[in-house]
């Protein structure tokens, strides 16, 4: 299933719900535990709506990526030690900090 199907059938689920909150709110009123289910519901249709939104940033990240298949070679030989030279190690401090 594509994710754009998904994304239509959890569209479809989360009318069904709010339709039912909607009837049970009616019913039961403006109780706490009403309260704490409408703003869940509302919870997760923003969260949905933010999942359409990055779906739709990331079909077009993967749209626009090509490999170009070319492999870079990276020599096993040292590094010249000059290239270390003022750099600190990260996590255990400065080699000229006393």
């Amino acid at each position: 299933m594509s994710t754009t199907t998904e994304l239509a059938e959890l569209h479809d689920l989360i009318g069904g719900l709010r339709r039912c909150v909607t009837s049970l709110k009616s019913r039961y009123g403006d109780t706490p535990a009403m309260r704490r289910i409408v703003i869940d519901a509302d919870r997760i249709l923003a969260d949905i709506e933010l999942l359409d939104i990055d779906a739709g940033e990331l079909d077009l990240a993967r749209a626009g990526v090509t490999e170009s298949g070319e492999k870079i070679a990276i020599p096993d030989t040292d590094y010249n030690a000059e290239f270390w030279r003022d750099v600190d190690d990260e996590g255990v401090g400065g080699h000229s900090r006393a």
